[in-house]
């Protein structure tokens, strides 16, 4: 069975690595953020915050954040040093982000966990998700997190047998160092190993190794067309 430690690697600054075990199965992290969060000791807040940047309940904000002149924070919520928050970010509750990511415009996460350098720059929705270090997700990248049919959601190992979570809501499992192109979706439970890469445009489900590339056979035609003037 796939492990953490085949995803990612936690730094010894990461403030919450005795939480989230390396040995553990990578999804059940998802589970583990809200109990997390619950027994962080947050304090009021001591920074110059924009005038229309929405701030409720529990919040950590580094010093160091960069935020937005707009847009939404919803506790619990910690955010480390050095991150950048673009303007419409949606930050909706139980969201742990590490050191010098970007969060971007118009972007809305959700129960998620975010490692260090990862960037989510455009456009996208991050839910019941892990990010991890100095992961990319292009513009328009969907992590989806519910089935049509509302049921558990099954995850594949290598040997490509499924497994049944026992969770209900569970988006992607994105490893160390993923390249993902702009406007793909990836389907609830999909799992990246670490160094993996999802082409532009593509809608993934299941479980893509180290060093591998998915992506769809495409054709591009061209040609001519008859003036209309």
């Amino acid at each position: 069975m796939l492990k953490a430690h085949d995803f990612f690697t936690l730094s010894e600054e990461f403030p919450f690595k005795d939480s989230f075990n390396i040995s553990d199965a990578p999804w059940e992290w998802v589970s583990k953020i809200k109990d997390t969060l619950a027994n962080f000791p947050f304090e009021e807040l001591s920074i110059d915050i924009p005038s229309n940047l929405s701030i409720k309940g529990k919040v950590y904000i580094h010093p160091t954040v960069k935020l937005p002149a707009y847009g939404c924070i919803e506790g619990p919520c910690y955010i480390g040093k050095n991150t950048e928050l673009r303007p419409g970010t949606y930050i909706r509750g139980n969201v742990i982000i590490g050191e010098s990511c970007v969060l971007g415009n118009s972007c809305e996460f959700k129960n998620t966990l975010i490692l260090d350098n990862a960037q989510i720059p455009h456009f996208s929705y991050i839910g019941d998700s892990v990010i991890g270090n100095k992961a990319h997700l292009g513009a328009g990248v969907i992590c989806s997190n519910l089935r049509l049919d509302q049921r558990n959601v099954k995850i594949f190992d290598l040997e490509r047998k499924s497994h049944d979570t026992q969770m209900r809501k569970l988006g992607a499992i994105v490893g160390d160092e993923v390249e993902i192109g702009c406007n793909t979706v990836l389907n609830p439970g999909s799992l990246l190993l670490r160094n993996s890469m999802v082409y532009p445009n593509t809608t993934f489900s299941g479980t893509l190794n180290s060093g591998e590339i998915a992506h769809h056979e495409q054709k591009l035609k061209i040609t001519r067309f008859k003036s209309i003037k």
